[in-house]
């Protein structure tokens, strides 16, 4: 065989073994999101900047239930230097959007970061003070109550629907272009039920605007610790959470994903950081890479029936 051949070879091998073994991260991280609140990339951002010397730079990429940020990840070069900030609506939204991607296939899970859940409220002159009366007050009048979101396919549109799928009542959606918009008219009277995120419904339940009946979450939250779970009052496994994680896109070495994992855990053990995620009504919930992956698949097998029984369009 041609000994410049071989040289050649021997070095292209070398190349390739210190391109390999080269540290990560060598520059910038980006985290694409979509119309989702940036606080979690950017608290947990800074801290880890700090510790690794890289900046994480928040791209904002809003639009179609997070559909388009999450196009330009899947589509993104499987390095570590382009991440997603995943969140329940991107389980929801491919329901009810054309998308070039496949949540389960097309993306490697990193970690799931922190969650919050959903208040399950009523205008205070409905006559329901329980879940129980609630229901029995749907069931006496099909079609007589509402439920707003801020639009279809929003986290509170498909959690309504899974609320009707499991109590068997008949209520009619009234999507919004906004959260905020649906919020005040609930609080109005227009509209006489909602589920509306924790962060947002705490402080007007606590202000008596609105009645909270429920909390959507599997325990009670310290926020509002006298509000008991919808498990509580009889609907059995009924969990839905605002809820926030990273993806890299499919095929990314399983060395950086693990990198990635250990150090989103590393910060969010950190009192300062989960006080601070606290503070804003989000609880830190880490799951690693495979658990994270098994939890996707179980939302979107979920919320893809309440999309079916909610009879909207895909667009």
């Amino acid at each position: 065989m041609n000994t410049k051949f071989l040289l050649a070879t021997a070095l292209l091998g070398t190349l390739a073994c210190d391109a390999a073994a080269q540290p990560y991260p060598v520059k910038p991280i980006r985290v694409v999101i979509g119309g989702s609140p940036d606080a979690v990339p950017r608290i947990l951002g800074q801290k880890i900047a700090e510790d690794w010397g890289q900046q994480f730079i928040v791209d904002q990429r809003p639009g179609a239930g997070g559909t388009i940020a999450a196009e330009i990840v899947a589509k993104s070069a499987p390095d570590g230097y382009t991440l997603l900030l995943c969140t329940s609506t991107h389980v929801m939204s491919v329901n009810f959007f054309k998308v070039s991607y496949d949540m389960a296939r097309d993306f490697a899970p990193v970690a799931l970061a922190a969650s919050t859940s959903f208040v399950l409220a009523v205008h205070p002159l409905v006559p329901a003070t329980n879940v129980k009366e609630l229901v029995a007050l749907a069931k006496r009048r099909p079609g007589a109550l509402n439920f707003a979101s801020g639009g279809s396919g929003s986290p509170a549109h498909l959690i309504g629907e899974l609320f009707r799928i499991e109590t068997g009542t008949d209520m009619v959606h009234v999507p919004y272009k906004t959260v905020g918009n649906a919020l005040t008219d609930l609080m109005a009277g227009q509209v006489h039920v909602m589920f509306v995120v924790s962060t947002a419904a705490v402080p007007q339940v606590r202000s008596g605007r609105i009645r909270g009946l429920g909390i959507t979450s599997l325990k009670r939250s310290a926020a509002v610790p006298d509000l008991p779970t919808l498990v509580e009052q009889g609907l059995r496994n009924f969990e839905a959470t605002a809820w926030y994680g990273f993806l890299a896109p499919a095929g990314t070495p399983p060395a950086i994903v693990s990198r990635l994992h250990e150090e989103i855990a590393k910060t969010l053990a950190l009192t300062e950081v989960s006080d601070h995620l606290a503070n804003l009504g989000l609880e830190t919930t880490n799951k690693g890479p495979q658990e994270f992956g098994g939890f996707i698949k179980a939302e979107l097998v979920k919320w893809a029936k309440a999309a079916k029984a909610s009879g909207a369009k895909v667009e």
